[in-house]
């Protein structure tokens, strides 16, 4: 009878769709903690499954395999996390900030500032990175993606400085952005952070004067 038949619940995306990223941080926070546990070899998708709390389908749907676990985890720790990291990167708040100050030099600073944060987070996972490439060609083309993203956001950095007419006379964007990848690399802070016990500050300092005197006019 029809008085009696139950109300079709309202299908509710929004609740469904949060449910989804919820599971997916779980999966990429967890394989995050294996792979530093672990190592690249070592981690294994049912591992990280048995982490997460869930499927291993699940674990399929979160990343295209371990190699897109890893990518995924890397993203997350630049980011700062697993949600932020599906935000487009001109849309992040720092890299936001960086875009709409008008003063070069103060650009360059807050460029700087970011760096230490960034590579205090993604620097282990980096390690697992370049050990695995070794003998993993998937990985190794991981790697030149990433560094060629890299590359192409400082190259549109630079193009923004170069408009400000910042840059020093006769140097391009795409010049510029060598001098910035090189000077920002995650090998140089190391070098100066871990290797030299420079403090973030320290190497911020240095960062800004360094890049300051390469690159504005």
């Amino acid at each position: 009878m029809l008085e009696n038949a139950r109300p079709k619940r309202r299908y509710d995306a929004t609740s469904r769709r949060s449910q989804a990223q919820a599971t997916r941080a779980r999966v990429v926070l967890a394989a995050t903690e294996a792979f530093l546990e672990l190592g690249y070899v070592g981690a294994t998708v049912p591992d990280i499954a048995a982490r997460a709390g869930v499927a291993l389908k699940t674990v399929y749907r979160a990343a295209p395999g371990k190699a897109g676990l890893l990518a995924a985890s890397v993203t997350a720790a630049v980011a700062g996390g697993v949600a932020r990291g599906e935000v487009p990167v001109v849309e992040r708040p720092a890299i936001r900030a960086i875009t709409e100050e008008p003063d070069p030099a103060q650009q360059l600073r807050l460029y700087a500032k970011t760096q230490p944060g960034i590579w205090a987070r993604v620097g282990p996972l980096l390690r697992v990175l370049a050990t695995a490439a070794e003998s993993e060609p998937e990985l190794r083309a991981m790697q030149a993606e990433q560094e060629a993203v890299r590359h192409a956001g400082l190259t549109d950095f630079a193009r923004l400085l170069d408009e400000r007419r910042a840059l020093k006379v006769g140097l391009t964007p795409e010049r510029a952005a060598d001098i910035i990848v090189t000077l920002g690399s995650f090998a140089t802070y190391e070098s100066l952070v871990n290797t030299y016990d420079w403090t973030h500050d320290q190497y911020v300092e240095w960062l800004v004067a360094a890049l300051q005197h390469s690159l504005l006019g």
